[in-house]
């Protein structure tokens, strides 16, 4: 089983920044790191992933050269460095994690990152 617990966010003008914590505990072996985000009426969409066996991340497009997903083994928290923010990133940013043998999902609480122009 995996905990998640989340913090930061908050509210910022366009082209602030803000850092999303994801701390994770639990003995499941995690495969994949993910931060995720759902905007009012729209569907939940995956912002950055970090494949944790061999290191790579990707990004949405939408993110790339702004966003930076990043983890510190030593105290097992992820997180998401957000750059150049648009009103368009606002949203309820969640970290979730696929662990196991059978790929098991589990989600932080979600934190609410709301840019004005």
């Amino acid at each position: 089983q995996v905990q998640l617990v989340q913090s930061g966010g908050g509210a910022v003008q366009a082209g602030g920044s803000l850092r999303l914590s994801c701390a994770v505990s639990g003995s499941a072996s995690i495969n994949v790191l993910n931060w995720y985000r759902q905007a009012p009426g729209k569907r939940r969409e995956l912002v950055a992933t970090l494949a944790v066996a061999n290191g790579n991340i990707a990004y949405v497009d939408s993110v790339k050269g702004r966003f930076t997903l990043s983890r510190l083994s030593v105290n097992h928290t992820v997180y998401l460095q957000m750059n150049s923010l648009k009103p368009e990133d606002t949203a309820v940013y969640y970290c979730n994690t696929e662990s196991g043998p059978w790929g098991a999902q589990n989600w932080g609480q979600g934190a609410q990152v709301t840019v004005s122009s």
